[in-house]
């Protein structure tokens, strides 16, 4: 079963997504005032193309929706995500 958490130190962290406890995939992360950068994304190579990188997309975005955070996307992923659908993120996206 997958969870995803976010995990912050010092505003400094990850969002993590595990499958059966096993840590799949991670986006580095920095918030500050109320912008939330996501630097880069990564999925292990036994678990890509198994739509865990949208899962860590998913609580990002919702992560930032419920602390009222605009995110800015360095992060490739993230940036082409958002460019591909940018109505779903509009509330979100720091441009």
């Amino acid at each position: 079963m997958e969870k995803t958490t976010v995990v912050l130190n010092n505003n400094k962290g990850e969002v993590q997504v595990f499958s059966d406890d096993i840590k799949a995939g991670f986006m580095d992360i920095a918030i500050k005032d109320t912008r939330l950068t996501v630097f880069h994304t990564e999925v292990a190579p036994a678990y890509e193309g198994k739509g865990f990188a949208k899962l860590l997309l998913a609580r990002l975005v919702s992560y930032a929706r419920e602390n009222n955070l605009q995110i800015v996307p360095l992060c490739p992923y993230v940036l082409m995500q958002f460019r591909r659908h940018p109505e779903e993120y509009k509330d979100v996206w720091a441009k």
